[in-house]
């Protein structure tokens, strides 16, 4: 709580951390709102598919979908955050006053993790929200809570690669280039690579892929189901692919912070 209430008096009158906040907890609910409400239409006869998704208790794996592209305002500033601390020479500045290198970096481990536990926690009020409004009753409600599971080990999946990505780079601009490319572009095309040359899908093992394939597309989903279709690997095993990388994350960064120059 020390640690943490040190990180909070750096950030709370820092405006791009307000700013890359607002960004997530305004346009994701926004975002549904508009889809919830058929601003974006799919299917005939009247029937809206995506609006469907809102209901209990699809509304859970969909919100987490969702979430899922809206976490990199997050991982942006997570990157943001840590970075200025390299080049603003805040860090060196904690030493000198009596913390560790491990203070300094278990700081930032405790920021990842509470924003992740907020964001879930967000996902979850967000969820309760549409899935009364959508099902019109709370039947179903508690089904298929796992996909909050699923949501809170992808958002420490994506803000923990941020993490160290922000310790080994240390200069926000090219690491959140490279951070996004990453996420967005290459391990995509190298997941797609690798499952087409392997004829399996050893792909989706892939870091940020891992814990993607827990909260695929929930139309996508909705259709294998419908015609008894299924690819990959079972959700138990996406779920230790994306803690193990969870893990290596931590131990290599750690690693870093205890040999490299401050």
């Amino acid at each position: 709580m020390k640690l943490l209430s040190i990180e909070w008096l750096k950030i709370r009158r820092y405006r791009t951390f307000w700013i890359l906040s607002a960004l997530f907890l305004v346009f994701l609910p926004l975002w549904n709102y508009e889809i919830a409400n058929g601003v974006v239409q799919m299917g005939g006869g009247g029937i809206n598919i995506l609006s469907q998704a809102y209901t209990f208790p699809e509304v859970w794996s969909n919100l987490g979908w969702w979430g899922s592209i809206f976490i990199l305002f997050l991982a942006i500033l997570i990157i943001t955050l840590t970075c200025n601390e390299f080049t603003f020479k805040t860090n060196r500045q904690n030493v000198i006053d009596g913390w560790s290198r491990m203070d300094f970096f278990q700081s930032k481990v405790l920021l990842v993790l509470t924003f992740s536990l907020i964001t879930t926690l967000f996902v979850f009020l967000l969820g309760v929200i549409f899935g009364l409004s959508k099902s019109g009753s709370a039947t179903g409600m508690f089904n298929h809570l796992e996909a909050l599971g699923y949501f809170f080990i992808l958002s420490l999946n994506y803000l923990g690669a941020a993490l160290f990505m922000a310790l080994w780079i240390r200069k926000s601009g090219l690491t959140i280039s490279l951070y996004l490319l990453y996420a967005m572009i290459i391990e995509y095309a190298a997941a797609s690579i690798i499952n087409h040359s392997t004829g399996t899908k050893i792909g989706n093992l892939l870091p940020l892929q891992a814990s993607d394939e827990l909260l695929p597309f929930p139309l996508m989903k909705m259709a294998q189901s419908m015609i008894g279709k299924t690819e990959g690997f079972s959700d138990y095993t996406y779920v230790i692919a994306s803690l193990v990388w969870i893990a290596i994350y931590y131990f290599a960064a750690r690693s870093m912070m205890l040999k490299r120059d401050l």
